[in-house]
């Protein structure tokens, strides 16, 4: 199964998710690998399937990091593929949430396939952690991305704040822009700093994969911003949240990067449309009033909302805490638990 989440990464990331495939003999022994290269592409099952003959999978085993589909899209249903190809044993990390594709281990039992799950179903979590809140939640992923000093300031209080983190940290939020699918900058930030939004190399070349870029707020987008420079056209939305993340998702945006400076923070966790956080920490002190995160309507520290912290990273002078709220995922009070 590490082989398979392995495998897996080299897909990529988008409306499919990332799945990856390993096929064992009867012995135990790698018979055919296989990975999932994007929508309309055969599925990582299959993928390994198409480089064995027909009787070398007889008995035996397909290990794969997702249960296998069970309808009929641009290609057919993974678990019929298998069943056709006289494997005996299947084993994958996670069930599908997809209402439309999912089934496939019930489909392939009724065959009389051994099948198993959960086998380092955690890694397999964290592989497709952005796919699956979109399944979910039927909106978007959103992490939202802040920089402050050790006293948690956004800024110095002339409002300077270029910069707070290393070179290291700036090229590690570079690259998680190019992850993304948009990049959500409010008005207040936008006309301020004038940033361009994009995803930039160490030498400031373009990376290949650009976010859309998101404006949040009705004031007007100066004639000149750098935004209307950047390769693809921005999108600009009123304050309503949900109703921007609803066209995002109707538009394929998978993956949202928020870093619309404090108030935009403060208003993604407020709602509890935050599924992540990357907090980038700067050894600096600051003072002043001007917080790395505005208001979020706490009063009492009884109602403080509590993190899991999932990673913290060296990246040279500063750190980068990665965190989720411990609490639901949905807009507040109407998520899972």
């Amino acid at each position: 199964m590490r082989r398979a989440l392995a495998l897996a990464h080299g897909g990529p990331r988008g409306v499919n998710p990332q799945v990856g495939a390993v096929i064992l003999s009867p012995a135990g022994e790698i018979l055919s690998e296989g990975w999932h290269r994007g929508a309309g592409t055969p599925h990582a099952e299959v993928d390994a399937l198409s480089r064995l003959a027909p009787a070398a999978t007889r008995g035996a085993t397909a290990i794969v990091t997702l249960e296998p589909c069970n309808h009929t899209g641009r290609t057919g249903p993974c678990a019929q593929a298998l069943i056709a190809s006289g494997v005996s044993r299947v084993v994958y990390a996670i069930a599908d949430p997809n209402a439309v594709s999912s089934g496939g281990g019930e489909r392939l039992r009724a065959a009389g396939v051994d099948v198993e799950s959960g086998l380092l179903a955690d890694e397999a979590h964290a592989l497709l952690n952005s796919w699956l809140t979109v399944q979910r939640l039927g909106r978007p992923h959103v992490t939202v991305k802040w920089a402050q000093s050790l006293d948690g300031r956004a800024a110095a209080s002339d409002g300077t704040s270029q910069w707070i983190t290393g070179a290291v940290a700036r090229a590690n939020v570079h690259r998680r822009r190019g992850e993304a699918d948009a990049i959500v900058v409010g008005t207040g930030t936008l006309i301020a700093d004038d940033p361009a939004l994009t995803a930039r190399a160490e030498d400031g070349s373009l990376l290949t994969r650009q976010p859309v870029p998101v404006v949040l707020g009705e004031r007007p987008v100066p004639a000149g911003a750098a935004v209307r420079r950047h390769p693809h056209d921005f999108l600009q939305y009123p304050g309503d949240l949900e109703a921007a993340l609803a066209d995002l998702h109707d538009r394929g945006v998978h993956r949202v990067f928020v870093e619309g400076g404090p108030s935009v923070a403060a208003s993604f966790v407020r709602a509890g449309l935050a599924d992540e956080l990357l907090v980038y920490v700067a050894p600096v002190l600051l003072g002043g009033d001007l917080l790395a995160l505005r208001d979020l309507g706490i009063t009492t520290i009884a109602d403080a909302l509590r993190l899991e912290v999932r990673a913290v990273e060296r990246l040279g002078d500063d750190l980068l805490v990665v965190a989720a709220l411990r609490q639901a995922q949905g807009p507040k009070g109407q998520g899972e638990s």
